[in-house]
């Protein structure tokens, strides 16, 4: 897990977000956002704003990961004019009527969690680790346990099975997976919640990794700058 994470360190990254969630009735909606991240994992800084469609843009997440604690959040909602601290309680609810949760957006860091080794298994015909995940004490989360798919060929995660009190809830997918910039990437991540029977499919367009971003933009402040 330790090579998986240095493979896929970068100093920052930045994309155009295609989501398209998928209801349990079928019906199709589609969001966008621009991320944008400077660091990696345990000490990255991660802005999200919506671009459309009008009634979520501008809506922008300020996530700040750290390796001792719980990432701390902030949502920015331009209809109320004010920001507001995403309490770890509500960690858990869905981020803007996509199937993700706001602790979903969270970088994870090896150092925040134990892991196993439970066996061999096969994603989409590639040889992957069967891996077991779970949080250590002081790592918050609503998930007691991850079950994760290693892959043996680039070391990157194919697939990953999130349960809560041993039930399984939540089901990522990490699709499409290409050389970017010598860094293998999901191009496309399905996540899909297992009780709602819902998915959402999100599509990296134009993903750039070591892009010159300035600190002062991953800040409270910067959440109200619009874009």
């Amino acid at each position: 897990m330790e090579e998986s994470q240095k493979r896929t360190r970068a100093n920052s990254q930045q994309y155009e977000g295609l989501l398209q969630v998928i209801e349990p009735s079928g019906k199709t909606t589609e969001k966008r956002w621009q991320s944008q991240r400077l660091g990696s994992f345990g000490n990255s800084k991660t802005m999200l704003r919506f671009t459309a469609p009008a009634e979520v843009k501008g809506v922008a997440l300020l996530v700040m990961n750290h390796t001792d604690r719980a990432a701390d959040e902030w949502m920015w909602t331009p209809a109320i004019g004010r920001e507001r601290r995403i309490a770890l309680q509500d960690r858990s609810t869905r981020f803007f009527g996509t199937d993700f949760t706001f602790e979903d957006l969270e970088e994870r860091d090896v150092e925040q969690f134990d892991f196993k080794l439970l066996g061999d298994g096969e994603i989409d015909g590639a040889k992957c680790w069967k891996i077991e995940s779970t949080p250590r004490k002081g790592k918050t989360s609503q998930y007691s346990l991850l079950q994760m798919w290693v892959r043996k060929d680039n070391y990157v995660t194919a697939q990953m099975d999130c349960y809560s009190k041993d039930q399984l809830v939540r089901r990522l997918k990490y699709q499409q997976i290409e050389d970017v910039q010598n860094i293998w990437t999901a191009r496309v991540l399905e996540m899909s919640d297992l009780k709602r029977k819902s998915r959402t499919i999100l599509k990296l367009e134009q993903l750039r990794y070591n892009v010159p971003l300035k600190d002062d933009e991953f800040t409270v402040a910067g959440l109200q700058r619009e874009k």
